[in-house]
């Protein structure tokens, strides 16, 4: 479908090349619907041997199937040289980024973000800087987050998938057709660069596809992500990732630099 430059514009923010598996339903339902879908990944996608160049191209795939054109993915990561779980490192330059991006969408018809959930420091990381950039610009009702993976009362090393936090508040639901549902979990098999990471996750998928078949979002809020994501050890911290104190520690970095700028 061709590019409609007056149409409306729905902004989706990923971290890394296959985040998309969050939202698969949602990119097809906004494109069908005649929506502009505009993509960024903040991290350079490149893992060990796997260059970004190859995990770019596996996710232009699957967003080329549903719908989204080349033209409106940017691959900021590469841009800015932000390392994948390189984020909250580099929370300054993603933020500038992000924000000139925002502002170039005029005013979106949504921003979806990851959600503030504790399983990848790079997700909470961009979820925290894109809900503060979006309050500071009036725009904060017009985004959502949705879960990709988590801990939560769960016993570590363990997680759930597609599965968001009662303490991010209600979620709206939609329900997946059947036939949308067999391309989500052959769109999980997209990835090749990935296997290691999809031979634990896609048994989830199916599960996931086969047994509940929704779409689920939640607002954001300011006050969220002051707050641990939830109880208990966060999958970043049972994986020896990444802490919850350098996450505060990365996000106040950040803050007052941005006072100190203004």
């Amino acid at each position: 479908m061709p590019i409609d430059q007056q149409a409306p514009v729905a902004l989706f923010l990923f971290a890394h090349q296959d985040d998309e598996f969050g939202v698969y339903p949602l990119l097809d339902a906004y494109r069908r619907q005649g929506v502009r879908v505009r993509c960024a990944y903040l991290t350079d996608g490149s893992v060990g041997k796997v260059r970004s160049v190859t995990r770019n191209a596996e996710s232009l795939a699957v967003l080329g199937q549903l719908g989204v054109d080349a033209a409106d993915v940017a691959f900021a990561g590469a841009q800015l040289g932000i390392p994948d779980a390189g984020v909250p490192q580099h929370l300054a330059r993603a933020a500038n980024w992000i924000a000139q991006w925002l502002i170039s969408a005029g005013t979106p018809l949504a921003i979806h973000v990851m959600a503030w959930e504790g399983g990848h420091h790079d997700h909470d990381a961009i979820h925290a800087v894109t809900v503060t950039l979006a309050h500071d610009m009036g725009l904060l009702d017009r985004v959502t987050q949705f879960s990709l993976y988590n801990g939560a009362r769960i016993p570590a090393p363990l997680f759930r998938i597609l599965s968001p936090l009662r303490e991010n508040g209600n979620a709206t639901r939609s329900k997946v057709r059947w036939a949308m549902r067999v391309r989500c979990m052959r769109y999980c098999l997209s990835y090749p660069s990935q296997r290691n990471t999809w031979v634990g996750l896609f048994p989830f998928a199916v599960l996931h596809y086969v047994l509940r078949g929704v779409q689920e979002l939640q607002r954001v809020s300011m006050a969220r992500i002051d707050q641990r994501p939830h109880a208990g050890r966060l999958y970043y911290e049972s994986r020896k990732f990444f802490t919850w104190e350098k996450m505060q520690a990365a996000l106040a970095a950040w803050r007052a630099g941005r006072i100190g700028s203004g």
